[in-house]
């Protein structure tokens, strides 16, 4: 007999609630420390930079790779920074956090 059959017996006027599956596990690491996010532009074409993750590379491929296809646009991983093509910072800013990101916005 396990506690919720015991409860029931206990309680048995009580309707048990509705339970919610329990939160998903995130894909990546989160870390405490802050995403910077910036523009430049290279050979005049705008870019959108995301520095300083800290996690496994497995995890930062991973990232990447969700940011291009949320995006649907081109883009690499190289040297520990995201490359995105385009302007895509606001944005970007807003799905980091919706992923549990600190995200801090550097330059214009």
């Amino acid at each position: 007999m396990d506690l919720r059959d015991q409860l029931k017996d206990l309680f048995p006027e009580h309707k048990a609630s509705e339970q919610h599956p329990p939160a998903s596990k995130p894909d990546f690491w989160i870390q405490d420390d802050p995403l910077i996010c910036k523009y430049e532009k290279r050979k005049g074409k705008p870019i959108t930079i995301v520095e300083g993750y800290t996690g496994a590379d497995t995890d930062f491929k991973k990232l990447t790779s969700k940011l291009k296809k949320n995006f649907s646009v081109g883009g690499s991983y190289k040297n520990d920074a995201i490359i995105i093509q385009g302007d895509y910072r606001d944005q970007i800013m807003v799905l980091l956090k919706k992923m549990g990101f600190n995200v801090k916005r550097v330059g214009g």
